[in-house]
Protein backbone atom coordinates (compact mmCIF):
# COMPACT_ATOMS: atom_id res chain seq x y z
CA UNK A 1 0.00 0.00 0.00
CA UNK A 2 1.66 3.45 -0.76
CA UNK A 3 1.00 6.46 1.20
CA UNK A 4 -0.90 9.42 -0.23
CA UNK A 5 1.57 12.32 0.31
CA UNK A 6 0.17 15.99 0.94
CA UNK A 7 0.34 18.77 -2.13
CA UNK A 8 0.51 22.22 -1.40
CA UNK A 9 0.50 24.78 -4.40
CA UNK A 10 2.20 28.21 -3.18
CA UNK A 11 1.40 31.69 -4.85
CA UNK A 12 4.24 33.79 -5.10
CA UNK A 13 3.38 37.65 -5.82
CA UNK A 14 5.94 40.29 -6.37
CA UNK A 15 4.76 43.11 -3.13
CA UNK A 16 7.35 45.70 -3.52
CA UNK A 17 10.97 44.27 -3.19
CA UNK A 18 9.68 41.02 -1.69
CA UNK A 19 8.04 37.96 -3.17
CA UNK A 20 4.79 37.34 -0.66
CA UNK A 21 3.68 34.01 -0.73
CA UNK A 22 0.68 32.60 0.32
CA UNK A 23 -0.35 28.49 0.25
CA UNK A 24 -3.47 27.40 -1.09
CA UNK A 25 -5.96 26.07 1.06
CA UNK A 26 -4.37 26.35 4.26
CA UNK A 27 -5.08 29.77 6.12
CA UNK A 28 -2.42 31.49 7.84
CA UNK A 29 0.51 30.06 5.58
CA UNK A 30 1.55 33.35 4.68
CA UNK A 31 5.45 34.49 4.64
CA UNK A 32 8.02 36.56 2.00
CA UNK A 33 10.93 36.38 0.49
CA UNK A 34 13.31 38.18 -1.38
CA UNK A 35 14.06 35.66 -4.55
CA UNK A 36 11.78 33.46 -5.83
CA UNK A 37 14.32 30.81 -5.37
CA UNK A 38 14.46 31.02 -1.82
CA UNK A 39 10.31 30.83 -2.31
CA UNK A 40 10.38 26.39 -1.59
CA UNK A 41 12.54 26.59 1.66
CA UNK A 42 10.68 29.42 3.43
CA UNK A 43 6.79 28.01 2.42
CA UNK A 44 8.27 24.82 3.67
CA UNK A 45 9.21 25.88 6.74
CA UNK A 46 6.09 28.00 6.74
CA UNK A 47 3.12 25.10 6.27
CA UNK A 48 5.60 22.54 8.53
CA UNK A 49 5.12 25.42 11.68
CA UNK A 50 1.41 25.77 11.22
CA UNK A 51 0.94 21.99 10.45
CA UNK A 52 3.54 20.53 12.95
CA UNK A 53 4.70 18.04 10.61
CA UNK A 54 8.31 18.16 8.98
CA UNK A 55 9.49 20.10 6.06
CA UNK A 56 9.72 17.06 3.86
CA UNK A 57 6.73 15.12 4.67
CA UNK A 58 4.70 17.15 1.96
CA UNK A 59 4.91 17.84 -1.80
CA UNK A 60 4.97 21.63 -2.87
CA UNK A 61 4.90 23.64 -6.14
CA UNK A 62 5.84 27.29 -6.23
CA UNK A 63 3.73 29.72 -8.50
CA UNK A 64 5.14 32.75 -9.13
CA UNK A 65 2.50 34.87 -10.35
CA UNK A 66 3.92 37.23 -13.27
CA UNK A 67 2.64 39.79 -15.65
CA UNK A 68 0.11 38.56 -18.19
CA UNK A 69 2.45 41.06 -20.72
CA UNK A 70 5.95 38.99 -19.50
CA UNK A 71 3.98 35.47 -19.62
CA UNK A 72 4.24 35.47 -23.79
CA UNK A 73 7.78 36.42 -23.56
CA UNK A 74 9.00 33.85 -20.84
CA UNK A 75 6.83 31.09 -22.43
CA UNK A 76 8.83 31.91 -25.71
CA UNK A 77 12.11 31.97 -24.12
CA UNK A 78 11.45 28.73 -22.04
CA UNK A 79 10.39 26.65 -25.76
CA UNK A 80 13.67 28.09 -27.43
CA UNK A 81 15.91 26.64 -24.81
CA UNK A 82 13.85 23.44 -25.12
CA UNK A 83 14.06 23.81 -28.98
CA UNK A 84 18.00 24.61 -28.82
CA UNK A 85 18.28 21.62 -26.43
CA UNK A 86 16.67 19.15 -29.15
CA UNK A 87 18.73 20.59 -31.87
CA UNK A 88 21.85 20.33 -29.44
CA UNK A 89 20.73 16.44 -29.08
CA UNK A 90 20.40 16.13 -32.48
CA UNK A 91 23.63 17.75 -33.67
CA UNK A 92 25.56 15.50 -31.31
CA UNK A 93 23.70 11.86 -32.72
CA UNK A 94 24.57 12.89 -36.52
CA UNK A 95 28.25 14.03 -35.39
CA UNK A 96 28.85 10.64 -33.75
CA UNK A 97 27.03 9.07 -36.80
CA UNK A 98 29.38 10.92 -38.92
CA UNK A 99 32.79 10.65 -37.00
CA UNK A 100 31.85 6.62 -37.21
CA UNK A 101 31.58 6.53 -40.73
CA UNK A 102 34.20 8.54 -41.71
CA UNK A 103 36.91 6.65 -39.70
CA UNK A 104 35.19 3.56 -41.16
CA UNK A 105 35.59 4.72 -44.91
CA UNK A 106 39.65 5.28 -44.04
CA UNK A 107 39.96 8.80 -43.55
CA UNK A 108 42.15 9.50 -39.91
CA UNK A 109 40.80 11.26 -36.90
CA UNK A 110 42.71 14.70 -37.96
CA UNK A 111 40.94 14.33 -41.32
CA UNK A 112 37.61 13.60 -39.82
CA UNK A 113 37.96 16.39 -36.84
CA UNK A 114 38.65 18.92 -39.58
CA UNK A 115 35.83 17.64 -41.54
CA UNK A 116 33.17 18.16 -38.85
CA UNK A 117 34.37 20.80 -37.06
CA UNK A 118 36.14 19.04 -34.26
CA UNK A 119 39.29 17.79 -32.43
CA UNK A 120 40.80 15.10 -33.44
CA UNK A 121 40.85 13.74 -29.80
CA UNK A 122 37.04 14.41 -30.14
CA UNK A 123 36.74 12.56 -33.00
CA UNK A 124 38.75 9.67 -31.42
CA UNK A 125 36.35 9.83 -28.71
CA UNK A 126 33.17 9.79 -30.52
CA UNK A 127 34.46 6.62 -32.48
CA UNK A 128 35.22 4.59 -29.69
CA UNK A 129 31.83 5.62 -27.66
CA UNK A 130 29.81 4.23 -30.89
CA UNK A 131 31.63 0.71 -30.68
Amino acid sequence: MVASVTHYTIRARRSGQWWALDAEGLRGVHTQVRRIDQAEEMARDAIAGVLDVAPDSFELTVVPEVPQSLRAIIEEATAARSQAAQAQDAAAQLTREAARRLVEEGLTVRDAGVLLGVSHQRIAQLVRLGR
